[in-house]
């Protein structure tokens, strides 16, 4: 009779796995909804990876061995022992896992700056593979350096950990070009661009945002953005109970509980000191609070990144980081409030991150400090001049200069603004304010004079 035991029998036997077609084509009287089923549970137990997507996704046997101790692995992620007494709970059925609600004490005993998730020797080791060089230049210059690289980077992985299916090369069209992937449905699409949108927030502002609710409230509104079924539910504290799919845990129902302990999140996270750590705990408490009706584990791990853009440290993008580990990272937050599973899966996608911006940290040069000083008021020349298509360009710039005391910078200022301006395109627009149809006017009018 065949089972789910028997289809994992079929590609441990086949060297390069199986499509679920091929599969069919072994058992034809299985419903393919049946085998499909069947596939989804293997993965989601960690007994077998799913490569690709679509047609040509392909089954292989996980490369988890068993009994290995310290050296277990999970999706290819190296294992703690506690890391995999908590797998071992999780991958339990929902019936034998005991209903729990939110434990209040998990925060309120947390202590800043005495209480560590993070140990010592493993914060040094992030500080060190975070190293951009630039740590002691003014916050959110690096990620200003590779915001371009980091928009596409962020912006896909941390989508696709949603199960959208947009390839890194279609979101880099998207956000560089504005093109839509052909095939791909609105929501995949709003999701890709609400990701640009909140990490731009997080770059630009590195300066003066912090943990308070304008910076979570407005990052959750742009990740929120044209999502939700009650749009009224963007950027807003929830006021109604939410239940989380394939798990036991219950979140607080009650908005004034919310209220309180949102607050007491904040005030813990302003006071760590250390950014992995603070960047660690928003991972681990955001989702577990379930501040928002939806969308919250993505608002936690854009929020995990804000300690690190301001430290001018690399970026956690989560490249590389399959679903279903980080499904049962959080699961083992959520349902023992335990936080080894996800700690190693954080080091692990830290290393990944950075040995992706190691290439591209000898190549960044030192940013022109005129750019930076003025860099708003260059901004706002550009933005004036695409907005005023019908007059001369320089005749804006000199007008909007005018309004600041630049002294003999003021020529090289105007170059700047005049630089930037011939290199304006659709991938940069939200950083200078402005909507793709003012941009769209504005070349219509260039091309037309």
């Amino acid at each position: 009779m065949t089972s789910s035991e028997t289809l994992l029998e079929d590609i441990r036997s086949a060297p390069g796995g199986m499509s679920v077609s091929e599969i069919l084509g072994r058992h034809p009287g299985l419903a393919r909804r049946t085998a499909q089923r069947w596939l989804n549970e293997l993965v989601a137990t960690g007994r077998l990876d799913a490569m690709g997507a679509g047609r040509g996704r392909r089954y292989i046997v996980a490369t988890t061995p068993a009994g290995l101790g310290e050296q277990a692995t999970f999706n290819g992620i190296p294992l703690s022992a506690d890391s995999q007494d908590i797998l071992a709970y999780i991958d339990q059925p929902l019936t034998a896992r005991k209903p729990v609600g939110y434990q209040r004490d998990f925060l309120a005993s947390y202590q800043p700056n005495r209480t560590w998730y993070l140990p010592a020797p493993m914060r040094r080791q992030l500080r060190q593979m975070g190293d951009t060089g630039q740590t002691r230049l003014p916050a959110g210059t690096y990620g200003r350096a590779v915001l371009n690289r980091l928009l596409i980077d962020l912006s896909w992985a941390s989508s696709h950990l949603e199960g959208n299916t947009y390839s890194r090369l279609d979101t880099r069209e998207l956000i560089e070009h504005g093109r839509a992937a052909q095939g791909k449905g609105a929501l995949e699409t709003q999701m890709i661009l609400n990701h640009k949108a909140a990490i731009e927030l997080l770059v630009e502002n590195a300066t003066t945002l912090g943990f308070n609710r304008y910076t979570l409230f407005n990052l959750h509104g742009a990740l929120a953005e044209n999502l939700l079924p009650n749009p009224a539910d963007e950027g807003r504290l929830r006021q109604h109970g939410v239940d989380i799919g394939k798990s036991v845990y219950r979140p607080l129902a009650v908005p004034a509980q919310l209220e309180e302990m949102l607050d007491l999140l904040l005030d813990k996270a302003n006071r760590i000191e250390d950014p992995f750590e603070q960047s660690f705990f928003v991972m681990v408490h955001l989702p577990y609070l379930q501040p928002f009706a939806d969308i919250n584990k993505r608002t936690s791990r854009l929020a995990a990144n804000l300690p690190l853009i301001r430290a001018n440290l690399c970026p956690l993008t989560f490249l590389d980081v399959p679903e279903q580990a980080y499904a049962r990272a959080v699961l083992g937050v959520y349902e023992l409030t335990r936080v080894e599973l996800l700690r190693d899966l954080y080091l692990w996608a830290y290393e990944r991150s950075t040995q992706e911006y190691l290439a591209i940290r000898q190549d960044l040069v030192e940013p022109d400090p005129l750019r930076l000083a003025w860099r708003e008021v260059i901004r706002e020349s550009v933005r004036e001049v695409v907005r005023q298509p019908a007059r001369p360009p320089l005749e804006v710039i000199a007008e909007c200069l005018s309004r600041h005391e630049l002294g003999v910078d003021r020529e090289s200022i105007t170059a700047l603004a005049i630089d930037e301006l011939r290199r304006l395109h659709e991938g940069v627009l939200s950083r200078y304010g402005l909507r793709p149809s003012e941009f769209t006017s504005w070349l219509s009018r260039q091309h037309s004079t």
